[in-house]
């Protein structure tokens, strides 16, 4: 990664990640939902930030489509284009982490490689390799975009899980089912994880007053 000139200097405020963890009640963290396409991260990045929402904890979804439409809109899907998108996205969510907020992920992010410099970037005591998994033929299947069936005929190339690997996590924080899970389930289980390491007392109180 290149280096600023030497001229340019950080710059930090009297606000530290202490008075924005009391202001937002919570512990900023990015869940990085990596998987195949059509494993189901869109899905569970949005119902699990309308949920956190619900709550009132401020947070903030980094789609990978999405993504491409602005900040990454340069790249192409070759391999230095995907680590650039990576490195793009992960200081993103550095930031946003930096200002409080939880911040979700949804990319395919198919290298672990990428994924380290990733955690490397937001931090590891923030970042949650979150592998959202299910079967290919089960994502082949599903295809939503129509995009395995491109990939297959060869209108798509350099394809994830088609025409160019996936590595999957060896050990990842979170670990989710897709294929055999309902959407409901797979986001409870991360949001289990996160009202255990991230969210405040007030995240105990509103359930506890939506269960009464």
């Amino acid at each position: 990664m290149k280096e600023p000139p030497s001229f340019v200097q950080r710059f930090h405020g009297n606000i530290g990640v202490q008075d924005r963890i009391r202001l937002f009640d919570q512990t900023p963290a990015t869940i990085w939902l990596t998987g195949l396409s059509g494993a189901g991260k869109s899905t569970l990045a949005f119902a699990l930030e309308e949920q956190l929402i619900a709550l009132g904890h401020a947070c903030y979804v980094l789609d990978g489509d999405n993504i491409r439409h602005g900040l990454a809109s340069d790249l192409g899907f070759a391999r230095h284009d995907r680590r650039e998108n990576i490195r793009r996205v992960a200081h993103v969510a550095q930031l946003m982490n930096d200002a409080g907020l939880i911040v979700i992920t949804a990319l395919i992010s198919p290298i672990r490689e990428d994924r380290a410099m990733a955690r490397e970037i937001i931090g590891p005591d923030k970042f949650v390799e979150t592998y959202v998994c299910a079967p290919l033929a089960i994502c082949a299947n599903r295809d939503p975009k129509g995009l395995y069936a491109k990939a297959r005929s060869g209108e798509i190339s350099s394809f994830t899980g088609v025409s160019a690997p996936y590595e999957a996590p060896i050990d990842p924080d979170l670990y989710v089912d897709t294929g055999t899970l309902p959407r409901e389930e797979s986001v409870a289980q991360i949001f289990d994880y996160l009202r255990e390491k991230c969210l405040g007392t007030s995240t105990d109180r509103s359930a506890h007053t939506a269960g009464a």
